[in-house]
């Protein structure tokens, strides 16, 4: 009971900070039999509750042993049937007893239970993935056992737009499974050496097939802008030819992304030259998109017209009307809390890769005590009585998502009202900015059709990450 309602909580504090989730391949996640997911680790204590929220299996974890000895994290990790790993990086911690740990975890896997590991050893913020500890292929390789039920690894890459911005976008893609095959034990009752180093091996070639790896954080960067304009280029015109679902737009432009990775290291080599003029042009049309203050999802003149517009302007406005009170309040109330969790992003977080955990846990504090003194300043200060108090404390939460669908809908009006602008009253410099994204749109495709008469299509270079 008590595990399904921080599932259930945790759940939400995901909805809540992430405005958007897909998950991509959960076909590929046995449903019954023993089951170890490996994960990729860009995002601290967040990383784990994407596989406990969106698994479709109960999950255990592998957690470092300092986690246990914490007041508030130590009893949310028993809770949640973790198991210490006892690293040299952790003052005054054994990794001799890791051997209990793994002893514990091949139990678990032996009757058909799931563990996720995450095989870097920590979290980090690399534009690739670390060398990964032999860990999750000798727990692996120690519950395979002839006669047993088969034990799969499941890779399952995490994707984060911007990791550490409150209402970004994030991404789990669960691969094809790895079967382990039992092999006989050495003298010390350990799997051999040589059976560890390639089962490792294996699970680095895996969790490849579904993250996004580049040479530099600078790629990343210059790839995500030249999706973001070619895909816009591509909505506009209507010519996206996608295999996805229509509701999977982030499993879409991460699948294009790495293929203008592979892509953009293949030019690297090729032409350097062509590929410097290509970033030149989108860093010049950014900023000139920067200027305008516009996106480049923006640029559609077919939703300029009067019947759309009207509609889009008619509803907002009905949808503000109808939130406003409660937004100012839920604004008011929750302000300082969130100015506050960003405060203490800044000073805790010494990397990326930790901002938002700090940013989660301390709003996960901090509103709730918000509430709670709310609560009791209606009932005890204003003498309004429990029942004012609980309704106050039930009703601030409400007024909380109020406030954030306000301004969000705030925000999409006010970018789509400076588009509108630029196409009515600048038409000149509308039309540029369109013309420059359609030419920036064709290079693309022109470098594409280049790597391709070359034999080193992106599409070739790296597989595609499950549908």
């Amino acid at each position: 009971m008590t595990r399904r309602i921080l599932r259930a909580l945790l759940s939400l504090v995901l909805r809540v900070f992430f405005r958007r989730i897909e998950v991509a391949g959960a076909e590929h996640v046995p449903a019954e039999g023993p089951v170890m997911f490996v994960l990729n680790h860009p995002n601290s204590l967040l990383d784990p509750l994407f596989v406990l929220c969106l698994a479709p299996r109960r999950v255990s974890f592998l957690a470092k042993a300092p986690l246990f000895g914490m007041p508030i994290l130590g009893a949310l990790v028993r809770a949640l049937d973790c198991l210490p790993v006892y690293r040299h990086q952790d003052e005054g911690q054994d990794p001799a007893r890791n051997r209990e740990t793994f002893e514990a975890a091949r139990a678990l896997l032996a009757r058909g239970g799931t563990i996720a590991i995450f095989p870097e050893g920590t979290s980090h913020s690399d534009p690739m993935l670390r060398p990964l500890k032999t860990g999750a292929a000798r727990i692996a390789l120690g519950a395979a056992t002839p006669g047993g039920e088969t034990l799969r690894i499941v890779p399952a890459g995490l994707y984060y737009t911007e990791k550490t911005r409150f209402r970004s976008e994030a991404l789990v893609c669960f691969g094809a499974p790895i079967v382990v095959d039992p092999v006989p034990p050495g003298p010390d009752g350990e799997p051999p050496a040589e059976a560890v180093r390639a089962l490792t091996a294996h699970i680095d070639h895996a969790l490849r097939s579904v993250t996004m790896q580049a040479a530099e954080v600078e790629a990343l960067t210059l790839v995500a802008r030249a999706e973001r304009i070619f895909t816009a280029e591509e909505a506009a015109t209507g010519s996206a030819s996608e295999s996805h679902p229509a509701n999977a737009r982030l499993v879409r432009a991460f699948d294009r992304r790495r293929r203008f990775l592979a892509g953009y290291q293949a030019l690297r080599e090729q032409t350097p030259d062509r590929l410097d003029a290509t970033r030149a042009r989108l860093l010049r049309y950014e900023a000139e998109l920067a200027q305008a203050g516009l996106e480049p999802e923006r640029l559609a003149p077919g939703g300029f017209a009067l019947g759309p517009v009207l509609r889009y302007t008619v509803r907002s406005l009905l949808l503000f009307a109808v939130l406003a009170p409660a937004a100012l309040v839920g604004t008011v109330v929750h302000y300082p809390a969130y100015r506050a969790a960003r405060f203490a992003a800044r000073r805790l977080a010494d990397d990326d890769d930790v901002v938002a955990t700090v940013k989660v846990l301390t709003s996960m504090l901090l509103f709730p005590l918000t509430w709670l003194a709310l609560a009791l300043a209606v009932g005890l200060g204003l003498h309004a009585g429990w029942l004012a108090a609980l309704i106050t404390f039930l009703g601030a939460p409400l007024a909380g998502f109020s406030a954030l669908a306000f301004w969000e809908r705030l925000a999409g009006l006010l970018a789509g009202a400076r588009a509108l602008a630029l196409y009515l009253f600048h038409r000149r410099a509308f039309h540029r900015l369109l013309d420059e994204r359609r030419a920036i749109h064709d290079e693309i495709l022109a470098l594409a059709a280049h790597l391709e008469a070359s034999s080193q299509s992106p599409a070739d270079e790296v597989s595609s990450p499950p549908r």
